[in-house]
C-alpha cells in the first residue's frame, strides 16, 4: 500500500477517538494525512493476518485432537491427566456452557471447535513435556521429516499469542516486526499440515500489503519483546 494514495476522510478522528488518532498522528510527525494512511495500513495488515492465525489456530487443535484420540480416545480432554494446567477444567466447562446456551449436543467434535487458543497452547506448556515425548510429538515435523522439540516448536508461540490478542482488540501493531511474526506463523503451520501452509500462502494478503520500504514511524511506541 502506497503512503501517497491517501483519501483524507474528514471528521474520522471523531470515530476513532482522539487518543487513538492521536498515536498514529505522533507516529506521522503531525501530518493527518500520513496518519490516516498509517491506520489504513494497520487495519488492512491486521486482517490478513487474522487469516493465518485462523489457519494456525484450526490446524493446531485439529492436529492435537487427531493424535490424541488416535491413542485416548475422542474424549480424552475429560481425563484428570490431560488437564495439568490449572484452568482448563474452566475452560472446558465454559465450552460446555456455551454448546448448551446455543442448544447444541456436548459432541467431541463441537467441543473441541469451542475451546479456545489458550486451551491449545496451554497443553504445549512445560507441564507437557512429558506428555509431548510421549504423544503430542507426532502434531508436527519439520519439512525434512525430522521430528521437533516441543520449546523448538513452541519458541514463537508466546509472542504470536499476544499479536492475536492485540489484533483481537484492534490494537495498533505497526511497530512490530510483522514480517517476522507472518513468517513464524507459516513457519509453525507447515509444521502442522505442509497443505494448510501453502493454503495460507496463497490467499494470505499479507506480503503483498506490507510495503516494500518497510514502515518508518516517527515516535516509535513501545518496544516488542
Amino acid at each position: 500500500m502506497s503512503m501517497d494514495e491517501t483519501i483524507p476522510y474528514p471528521g474520522i478522528e471523531e470515530t476513532l477517538s482522539a487518543d487513538r488518532f492521536g498515536t498514529y498522528l505522533g507516529w506521522a510527525g503531525g501530518d493527518r494525512n500520513r496518519a490516516v494512511s498509517l491506520y489504513t495500513l494497520n487495519a488492512l495488515l491486521s486482517e490478513s493476518l487474522h487469516l493465518a492465525l485462523h489457519m494456525l489456530e484450526v490446524a493446531l487443535r485439529n492436529r492435537i485432537h487427531q493424535v490424541m484420540t488416535e491413542i485416548y480416545g475422542d474424549m480424552w480432554f475429560d481425563m484428570q491427566q490431560h488437564q495439568l494446567n490449572a484452568t482448563q477444567a474452566d475452560m472446558l466447562a465454559r465450552a460446555r456452557d456455551d454448546l448448551t446456551d446455543k442448544g447444541k449436543d456436548h459432541t467431541p467434535a463441537r467441543i473441541v471447535a469451542s475451546l479456545t487458543f489458550g486451551f491449545w497452547t496451554a497443553m504445549l506448556g512445560k507441564e507437557y513435556e512429558t506428555l509431548w515425548q510421549q504423544t503430542l510429538k507426532s502434531i508436527a515435523k519439520r519439512e525434512d521429516g525430522k521430528g521437533l522439540r516441543r520449546k523448538d516448536f513452541t519458541r514463537s508461540l508466546s509472542p504470536i499469542r499476544t499479536l492475536r490478542n492485540r489484533l483481537a482488540h484492534h490494537e495498533t501493531v505497526l511497530y512490530w516486526d510483522l514480517p517476522k511474526h507472518y513468517g513464524n506463523i507459516v513457519q509453525m503451520i507447515s509444521w502442522l499440515s505442509p497443505v494448510a501452509a501453502d493454503w495460507c500462502r496463497a490467499h494470505c494478503r499479507f506480503q503483498s500489503l506490507y510495503p516494500v520500504e518497510g514502515i518508518t514511524l516517527i515516535f516509535q511506541g513501545p518496544g516488542e519483546t
